[in-house]
């Protein structure tokens, strides 16, 4: 949390809060690691009582300490001052629970800064209003999480925001050629998802940045990525070219299936910008999924360790069933014919393979749905990077408002069933998803 210094507040007749300890971000030379920061970092117990654990601020309003304090920082939230905000006014802009959480966040991929947000719909939704402006293109990856494709063409197009996509596993020279098309008019934003929801295809990272330097020059739009497939354990996206990383951290990082939030990542100018526009709409999450998160990032390294695990192990036996046309794991690119450039890119970009895949049955819906109904473990829902294992049906469910065409273009046909391993035994699930195919 910024705290204005003492020097500061003896200029400025402000009363400085309490300053909080310095965090610790290594020891004798030894740059701490981020599953060890989650333990405390951008948190002082003895500015709470002691309480080893921050405590949830559940208030709507904070008390400045005199009048010139709440003068200089309304100077800073409407710019007659620079240097920005300081401290806290109102939980519609932050606050203790809040600041953690994001301190905590940027960590991960060692981000400027970082931005909490009531759901991961509310973080894009803000990052794009945040970004462009009526008449200003969107290029983007496909396909998309089917909510994000609905936001851009049908929420957005309705305010003359136009758009162009090449397909996740697009080449340097596809890349460019819609790159070069898109340069036309006013490219405001550029926008990825990778893996792609749900048909787990790659996006080079590297080639979109190369293709948007060499087309725009100096006057290039920001790069942002949806990276709740691998993020922040397997992918990285800001070391490979991405401005901005963007999260439902309702996935992997809440972990748990018991909270909804998303977060951006990036430099201190493009969340400045979003912050903005947060502070204005009110995105923000609350004080307790804040809190909630900050517990679930205590376990997230060992979380998703033990998934990708499992998921090795079961798509292992997944992949020789009789029954199954294709497994979709990124695990197995290096040996699929026809897959050397998806095996290229994630030999390239990724650490691991995650533990969400998607499962190509011999069939259609019929077949698709006889194995969904008959699961036992595994829970038929959407979502995942939760503790537990959940298996939906994209075509029907998440992707159903997609145009068949389209659908049909990107890969999401009725024999995909979209499969997220949790944390269970991974020998225990093997016999469920081996009842399931036995009941098609």
């Amino acid at each position: 949390m910024t705290e204005p210094t003492e020097t500061e507040a003896d200029l400025t007749g402000v009363a400085a809060r309490v300053a909080p300890k310095p965090p610790v971000g290594e020891i004798n030379g030894r740059k701490l690691k981020p599953s060890t920061l989650m333990m405390g970092h951008g948190y002082d117990p003895a500015l709470s009582e002691g309480s080893l654990k921050p405590p949830i601020f559940l208030t709507s309003t904070f008390v400045f300490p005199n009048a010139a304090a709440g003068k200089r920082h309304f100077e800073g939230v409407t710019g007659k001052r620079p240097g920005g905000a300081e401290g806290l006014v109102y939980s519609r802009f932050n606050g203790p629970n809040q600041e953690i959480l994001e301190d905590r966040l940027g960590i991960w991929e060692e981000a400027e800064d970082a931005l909490a947000f009531s759901s991961g719909m509310s973080a894009i939704a803000t990052l794009f209003l945040a970004m462009v402006k009526p008449g200003d293109t969107i290029v983007h990856s496909g396909p998309l999480y089917a909510a994000t494709e609905t936001l851009i063409g049908r929420v957005l197009g309705k305010f003359g925001v136009k758009w162009l996509d090449f397909p996740a596993g697009a080449t340097r020279e596809e890349i460019d050629a819609v790159m070069t098309e898109a340069a036309t008019g006013n490219v405001a934003l550029i926008y990825l998802e990778s893996p792609a929801n749900p048909t787990n295809a790659l996006v080079d990272i590297q080639a979109v940045a190369a293709s948007r330097d060499a087309i725009f020059g100096e006057n290039k739009p920001p790069i942002a990525i949806d990276n709740t497939f691998l993020g922040p354990v397997w992918l990285q996206p800001l070391k490979h070219g991405a401005d901005i990383v963007v999260y439902s951290l309702t996935k992997y990082a809440g972990g748990h299936s018991d909270l909804v939030a998303g977060g951006l990542l990036g430099s201190k100018a493009h969340i400045d910008t979003i912050r903005s526009m947060r502070n204005t709409i009110g995105t923000i999450t609350d004080p307790n999924t804040a809190w909630m998160l900050l517990r679930s990032l205590e376990t997230l390294e060992l979380r998703m360790n033990r998934a990708g695990e499992n998921a090795v192990k079961v798509c292992g036996f997944l992949r020789g069933h009789p029954k199954v046309e294709r497994v979709g794991y990124l695990g197995f690119l290096a040996d699929e014919p026809g897959m050397e450039r998806q095996a290229d890119i994630y030999k390239r970009h990724c650490i691991g393979a995650g533990s969400t895949f998607s499962l190509f049955l011999k069939g259609g819906e019929t077949e698709s749905f006889a194995f969904l109904d008959a699961l036992k473990i595994a829970k038929l829902a959407v979502s995942l990077g939760g503790t537990e294992t959940l298996a939906s049906h994209p075509a029907s469910m998440t992707h159903l408002s997609v145009p068949d065409a389209r659908k049909q273009a990107l890969g999401i046909t009725d024999s995909l069933v979209r499969i997220s391993i949790g944390v269970e035994d991974p020998d225990d699930l093997i016999a469920d998803f081996t009842q399931a195919l036995d009941a098609i």
